[in-house]
């Protein structure tokens, strides 16, 4: 991750460039495990992203190896510092279901090339150059499945580390690596990798690719990748962050920090296909651990990006960035919990919704889960709220946690709901419309 990073870096991407779709699993047919872990995905609604590596060692974000120029060899003097005693996966996992999420998305291997797991075809990771010398997917994978929460990981397919990644997208360039490499073979050293974390974890929700952006020409030799994932673990979702509609074998769309249709940053797309969607944000301005960032959204902010992500039939993938000595810093776990607390009096409004029969408003956003359509009030007060009119008919309406009857006027317009007054602490007056057929 980290498109903020190469805009502030000044580094210019092919943004415009045509990756070419047809090289994707054009004959995919999703199996029904496959078919029921979207649905599932599409339920869950919640779930921590990780970034972590030993780009945390310094401080300043995962992009920092290309941001500063460090070279390979350079670079390489950081694992054999990188000793993350106080990561506690129970912990970890337990965070995540405070806040009500209900699965998680670990970094197996960044831009950086470091995989944070025990890969056989490489001694470039944690278990083989690191004092910890343990593997922390297998921790956390263990422990998942412990505390019934799904497990994802996230794989760069750029590396700025193994020399094979040849020619040069448009980052990494100032690594030092030589000015040569066989890029199939790094196509094979990949889909190695992915091998090994397909079968050496158990069942896995999936995997989240990011780093296609960085050479969108290239032949990715997505049909064989995608296919050896289907055929490993049929149930496993694949979504990839190439901020585009997704290509054939794709199980999910994502977007970058941004709620789907929508682009402020400048690199999602705004059409929106057929697939599950997920956003993922930060919860601070960094993904990977950055010292002096403190630009923390506060938990009311955080509910209301779950809330809209909902709104528009989304998940929402928040993330940490955890602490080099694998602690996850103390305001994370502050607003982790605050979330996990509305969720638990509000979590019907979310969890199994899909996006609501009424698009976004100003004021807010719906969602709907069998005969109920919830009505997330975020930015009204007035006691008046219309409505447009709903395919079915109001048989009674009440506000979620109380269950305070709302009044509901019924014209050719539409509806009006009578609000009750608002407490000032509120972030977001959830009313639950009760339909029936007309």
């Amino acid at each position: 991750m980290a498109h903020r990073t190469r805009v502030r870096s000044g580094l210019l991407l092919l943004l415009g460039a045509t990756a070419n779709p047809a090289t994707a699993q054009e004959r995919y047919v999703p199996s029904f495990e496959n078919l029921a872990a979207r649905e599932w995905f599409q339920d869950a609604k919640f779930g921590m992203f990780i970034h972590w590596g030993i780009y945390s060692l310094l401080q300043d974000g995962e992009w920092v190896m290309n941001n500063r120029g460090i070279t390979v060899s350079e670079y390489e003097t950081l694992a054999p510092q990188f000793n993350p005693v106080r990561f506690d996966p129970a912990e970890w996992v337990a965070l995540a279901k405070a806040a009500g999420m209900r699965y998680m998305t670990i970094t197996s291997k960044h831009h950086d090339g470091f995989a944070m797991f025990d890969s056989k075809v490489s001694d470039w990771d944690i278990v083989d150059r690191a004092p910890y010398g343990r593997d922390v997917l297998a921790m956390l994978a263990e422990e998942t499945r412990k505390q019934d929460v799904k497990l994802f990981f996230y794989h760069s397919q750029l590396d700025w580390h193994h020399p094979d990644y040849w020619p040069r997208g448009g980052t990494g360039q100032r690594t030092g690596r030589p000015e040569a490499g066989e890029w199939y073979r790094y196509l094979d050293y990949m889909d190695a990798q992915l091998r090994e974390l397909l079968t050496n974890y158990g069942p896995i929700g999936g995997i989240w690719f990011d780093g296609m952006w960085d050479r969108y020409d290239a032949d990715w030799r997505l049909d064989r990748t995608y296919q050896m994932i289907h055929d490993l673990q049929p149930a496993a979702l694949i979504g990839s962050n190439h901020h585009r509609l997704p290509y054939p074998g794709e199980d999910f769309q994502m977007f970058e920090k941004d709620l789907p249709g929508q682009n402020t940053f400048g690199y999602n797309t705004t059409d929106l296909g057929t697939l599950p969607l997920e956003t993922c944000e930060t919860m601070n301005a960094s993904w990977g651990y950055r010292l002096t960032d403190r630009s923390f959204k506060s938990t009311d902010e955080l509910i209301r990006l779950l809330v809209n992500a909902a709104g528009r039939n989304a998940n929402l993938l928040l993330n940490v960035g955890p602490m080099p000595t694998g602690a996850i810093q103390a305001e994370f776990q502050e607003h982790l919990r605050g979330v996990g607390r509305w969720l638990a009096t509000h979590g019907e409004s979310i969890y199994g919704t899909r996006g609501g029969p009424i698009p976004p408003r100003p004021w807010g956003v719906t969602t709907r889960k069998g005969d109920r359509v919830y009505v997330h009030v975020l930015d009204w007060a007035d006691r008046q709220l219309s409505l447009p009119a709903l395919p079915t008919r109001v048989r009674r309406a009440h506000v979620l946690t109380d269950g305070t009857a709302v009044p509901v006027r019924t014209s050719a317009a539409g509806i009006t709901l009578s609000l009750p007054e608002r407490a000032t602490d509120a972030v977001d007056l959830v009313v639950v419309l009760e339909m029936t057929e007309r």
